[in-house]
């Protein structure tokens, strides 16, 4: 494979995100996105994030191909500045709150150019962003967010400004984005590039369509765009002393009562629209109480101090997916079933231990192991099959009898009866993942390696 760097010799690593900050890129910046060791690094963590192929239809397996064959002149535009992106593909996703949101898949060579040009502009920018910004920072992650803002409530500022940007991808003005990328990018090749990125349109029914706002949700390079731009933000929040964290665009800021949070919330608003060109979704933006907010996820109770709880929409979000997992009218067997509901659960608990709430994943448990038993009853629907699954369970014979002839539905059935016969033993020997003591051996793993939270998943 041909990634050649700038004179076709070997040439410096990729600056590494953490690294001392660096002052304005000098006019070589594609220079250095086009190094070997950037191109490769860039070229292994796509094919690592895989994903859904663009409107060409290349599939990530193929991108090596695609580089052997194509790399020279692309490399060529690049230099030259005449390389011009491809649209996006549109997907839509439904949000956990309702209504669809719109991604914008690029093709797979896009995504390692866009990737290579992440890993050069991080070293940049990330070491100015705000301190009190956790979104798509590395070293930085969700846990972080609301462990700081737990600490604010903690402090006394237990009134919030919940602040949500309406479309906030969609409606990203290129104009103000661009001003605030040149403030740091000299390489007018890179900024062009980046433009035509934003300007790229999005395939739609095999129709192109112009993009005069927005960053597509999807590339790789959206995220730090986001915080580009999100960072005028938080300097002046900084400068106005506020307490507060951001997370992408979820804002929350931290005051002393309802009559400061709505004079914060007006003046934050005013700033946003005029500055900025955003708008703030009024319908899902309020100043209220921490614990009547959810933050990533959770939210916040009072308990000899203030604890962190799972946020009622977290649980009814997963109680909507282990539904999904486990119909009674799918046909699939339980072994699969199992295998299906462990892949999720394990990605779900290594987020969501943070919570300080046990019983909730106790209570969880106990509902999926009824769902499960509502499964195995639906499968058992022959009286003759009920009695040799039962007695092979070891029930006495009077209990095989009383069960086997029950004329009660599954979900009966399985809240009830089964239950001694099907109980969290019986889940533990079929390979059950056990939320209960998933959830106490994520913690116990964060208490011994003392990183809290901040531990990567277990």
């Amino acid at each position: 494979m041909k990634l050649q760097g700038p004179a076709g010799g070997r040439s410096a690593p990729p600056a590494q995100a953490g690294a001392p900050p660096r002052e304005e890129s000098g006019s070589n910046l594609m220079e250095q996105v086009l190094t070997r060791e950037n191109l490769l690094a860039a070229l292994k963590r796509v094919e690592r994030n895989g994903g859904a192929p663009g409107v060409d239809g290349v599939p990530t397996e193929r991108l090596r191909d695609q580089v052997r064959a194509e790399w020279d002149r692309i490399r060529q535009e690049l230099l030259t500045g005449t390389y011009r992106p491809q649209p996006v593909r549109r997907v839509e996703i439904p949000k956990p709150s309702g209504g669809m949101r719109l991604l914008g898949i690029p093709t797979v060579m896009d995504r390692l150019i866009q990737q290579a040009l992440l890993q050069v502009l991080t070293p940049i920018f990330d070491p100015t962003f705000s301190e009190h910004s956790f979104g798509f920072r590395p070293g930085r992650r969700g846990h972080d967010a609301v462990r700081r803002a737990r600490q604010y409530v903690e402090e006394g500022y237990d009134w919030v400004v919940d602040m949500d940007l309406e479309k906030f991808f969609d409606r990203v003005n290129h104009d103000v984005l661009m001003a605030r990328v040149a403030r740091r990018v000299q390489d007018k090749r890179v900024l062009r590039l980046i433009r035509r990125y934003l300007q790229a349109g999005v395939m739609v029914d095999g129709v192109v369509m112009e993009t005069e706002e927005g960053t597509p949700q999807g590339g790789p390079l959206s995220p730090l765009l986001a915080n580009i731009l999100l960072d005028d933000l938080d300097k002046e929040l900084e400068r106005r002393g506020h307490r507060f964290v951001r997370y992408a665009d979820d804002c929350n800021i931290y005051v002393r009562s309802r009559r400061a949070g709505e004079r914060v919330m007006a003046s934050v608003r005013r700033f946003l629209q005029e500055r900025l060109r955003l708008k703030v979704n009024e319908e899902k933006s309020a100043v209220d109480r921490p614990w009547r907010r959810k933050f990533l996820g959770f939210s916040m109770y009072r308990n000899r101090g203030v604890r962190i709880r799972l946020a009622p929409q977290t649980v009814g979000r997963v109680k909507a997916k282990l539904r999904e997992l486990t119909r009674r009218n799918r046909s699939e067997p339980m072994k699969e079933r199992i295998r299906k509901v462990n892949a999720y659960l394990r990605g779900w608990i290594g987020y969501y231990a943070l919570a300080d709430t046990p019983s909730v994943f106790e209570a969880l448990e106990g509902w999926l192991h009824r769902r499960l038993r509502a499964c195995v009853w639906k499968q058992w629907k022959r009286v003759r099959t009920r009695y040799r699954e039962l007695r092979a369970l070891g029930l006495p014979e009077w209990v095989v009898r009383q069960y086997a002839n029950s004329r009660k539905g599954p979900w009966r059935m399985a809240g009830g009866p089964l239950n001694r016969a099907l109980g969290s033993a019986y889940w533990r020997t079929q390979g059950l993942l056990s939320l209960s003591e998933s959830y106490q051996a994520t913690r116990q793993a964060w208490r011994t390696a003392g990183c809290g939270p901040a531990c990567p998943v277990v």
